[in-house]
């Protein structure tokens, strides 16, 4: 495994992410969610493999993704020798100061830890003046229960209004951004991207693999995920027809490379400059396949073929109102 800072911070984490989405309950938030006994299989794997990096949030599957995550930590790893982050915003009151000061708590419990390494917003909140979610989120850095901050999908100015803010009255910024970025998603390279780049911020983007449209060269998945993950759907369905140009294209230099499809895509994401793709495992043979990514090199020829026939996509990830609360899954298909 290789390993890289996080923004400015002293923070080392691994050049692979476990996202632990696919981990809690299942039927609180998706169905096809690993039970604790599976969950702990997969994160003592990533942790043999060399990840350090777990990234989970308060509403993933009501709590239990933390409380799976914390469980197995506690019985696999040193506290000190592993990353959490996790998020906040599919709460009551969103990114409010009162809402970010009892989601902190909560977050800290389920994990059964003092400290997160990593808290991240995960979406902008129209309803909150950004100075008070910085100055709340600031408080927490100065307390010890947070170490840095980070942020997700959100658009650039209101990522840049943020920072802003936090430089402006010697709070503290934010070090990570987790946005939606793959070979069939690059709408952030516009604006989000840069300003990431301009202000040393690391990048650790979510979906790498596109709900898996860049493991496998056809677009459906027999899968219980490929199945019933409608918020997968809602993300790419609609532009089936031009990313299977792309996909072909994934195919074709995995073959050439004799690798897997899905290390194409994550090559790509560290030729682009990304930190640590966040890789959504639910079985250990797909993290064995992510770390494999560390020996394919990208040529510039190769990556220029990947990116040739993208064309504009709907934006997915930055939202343009709060959803209504108590919504926890966006861009659903119904």
């Amino acid at each position: 495994m290789e390993y890289t800072k996080l923004g400015n911070t002293d923070i080392e984490v691994s050049r692979l992410c476990l996202g632990c989405m696919g981990f809690g309950k299942a039927g609180v938030m998706h169905d096809w969610t690993l039970d604790e006994a599976q969950s702990e299989a997969v994160i003592k794997h990533a942790l043999e493999l060399g990840i350090n990096f777990f990234d989970t949030a308060n509403g993933y599957s009501a709590g239990t993704s933390e409380e799976y995550l914390g469980a197995a930590i506690k019985k696999n790893a040193e506290r000190d020798k592993v990353v959490i982050a996790s998020k906040v915003y599919f709460n009551e009151g969103r990114l409010s100061k009162k809402a970010i000061m009892r989601e902190i708590d909560g977050t800290l419990s389920r994990l059964g830890t003092d400290y997160l390494d990593l808290y991240i917003i995960h979406r902008f909140d129209y309803d909150t003046p950004v100075e008070e979610t910085m100055e709340a989120l600031h408080e927490l850095v100065k307390a010890g229960k947070v170490r840095a901050l980070g942020a997700s999908a959100m658009y650039g100015y209101q990522f840049y209004n943020m920072q802003l803010a936090a430089r402006d009255n010697g709070w503290t910024p934010f070090s990570a951004m987790e946005n939606h970025y793959n070979l069939l998603y690059r709408e952030d390279e516009r604006e989000l991207i840069p300003i990431c780049r301009q202000m040393d911020v690391s990048l650790i983007p979510y979906s790498p693999l596109a709900a898996g449209h860049l493991a496998r060269p056809k677009w459906r998945s027999d899968s219980v995920r490929g199945r019933t993950d409608r918020v997968a759907m809602g993300k790419y369905d609609r532009m089936e027809q031009q990313d299977m140009l792309i996909v072909e294209r994934v195919s074709e230099i995995a073959q050439r490379y004799g690798c897997k499809m899905s290390q194409i895509a994550v090559a790509w994401l560290w030729a682009k400059g990304v930190a640590s793709p966040i890789i959504g495992a639910t079985k250990t043979s797909y993290l064995d396949d992510a770390a494999g990514a560390l020996d394919v090199k990208l040529t510039d020829e190769d990556i220029a073929y990947l990116e040739e026939l993208y064309l504009p996509h709907p934006v997915v990830g930055a939202i343009d109102k709060n959803p209504e609360q108590g919504t926890i899954l966006l861009d659903e298909k119904k």
